[in-house]
């Protein structure tokens, strides 16, 4: 087997990153546009200032995560074809862990807002704290606590966020 230039590696960190985009591009941008359709729903208007201050931390939160999800295809296009794929592939990686952290603050307003106008804010509290902690331990807890399954593989640094070139 043949090994893996330097070149060959910041392509496919490139493109792994641009596959993990896709996935959270559209569950964020589906959030979005659920969130942007809220204020003209009839219910909307029984809302309290609460509901409401809610409302607008998940919809400016998924708004930044959707500018940040999105933002490695803009930042390509302005590059294309200048040989700084070392910088690229960083700023992707910064940026889906930015849009990643800002779409677990849009969910779990979005969960807040929902709960609390249809139950008890006390427990509409305790339902969002177990949804934030449930994501948490899915996005960060776990993958950081198992990032030394296996071999470690010299070849393979998914895992630098510097994608694979030193600061």
């Amino acid at each position: 087997m043949s090994k893996e230039t330097e070149k060959q590696r910041l392509q496919r960190n490139f493109a792994d990153l641009l596959q993990e985009l896709r996935v959270a591009q559209t569950g964020v941008q589906i959030l979005f546009a659920f969130l942007l359709t809220l204020p003209f729903s009839n219910g909307f208007t029984q809302t309290s200032d609460f509901q409401k201050d809610i409302y607008i931390v998940a919809l400016l939160s998924a708004a930044a995560a959707t500018a940040m999800i999105i933002s490695p295809v803009a930042f390509h296009r302005a590059l294309f074809r200048q040989g700084r794929k070392p910088e690229l592939v960083r700023f992707a990686h910064r940026m889906a862990s930015g849009g990643l952290a800002f779409m677990l603050i849009s969910m779990v307003s979005a969960v807040l807002l929902i709960t609390d106008f249809v139950l008890d804010r006390g427990l509409a509290i305790v339902l969002t704290v177990v949804t934030a902690l449930w994501f948490l331990t899915f996005w960060v807890f776990l993958p950081f606590a198992r990032r030394s399954w296996g071999d470690p593989d010299i070849e393979d640094d998914d895992d630098d966020p510097r994608g694979t070139i030193g600061d």
